[in-house]
């Protein structure tokens, strides 16, 4: 897999990461504890949890392709247990593809 192709995983995995997390904050949780019915969080739990897995995996791969200094490296990394901050982090520190390439 190439730099380029990294990159987009990344940017790919850490808007489902981030948006798996409110799905699961805000829908599946509030549906298991009020309406009793766990099934949403047997779910999106665990595809959760794989796309937690693979954001932080990411995050140590890219990080040099990426020029973090290891400051942002463990912004990025703390951004992973909070429900939106991967969305800033796709947004504002994740180059675009075809910057990398120069």
């Amino acid at each position: 897999m190439g730099a380029v192709d990294m990159l987009r995983a990344f940017r790919l995995v850490s808007l489902a990461e981030a948006t798996s997390f409110l799905i699961l904050l805000l829908i599946a949780m509030p549906v298991k504890y009020m309406g009793d019915n766990p099934v949403l969080v047997k779910i999106v739990g665990p595809i959760h949890g794989v796309l937690f897995i693979a954001y932080v995996g990411l995050v140590l791969l890219t990080f040099g392709q990426l020029r973090w200094g290891w400051g942002k490296v463990i912004l990025a990394l703390a951004a992973s247990v909070l429900p939106v901050a991967p969305y800033f982090v796709e947004r504002n520190w994740i180059k675009a593809p075809a910057e990398v390439r120069a």
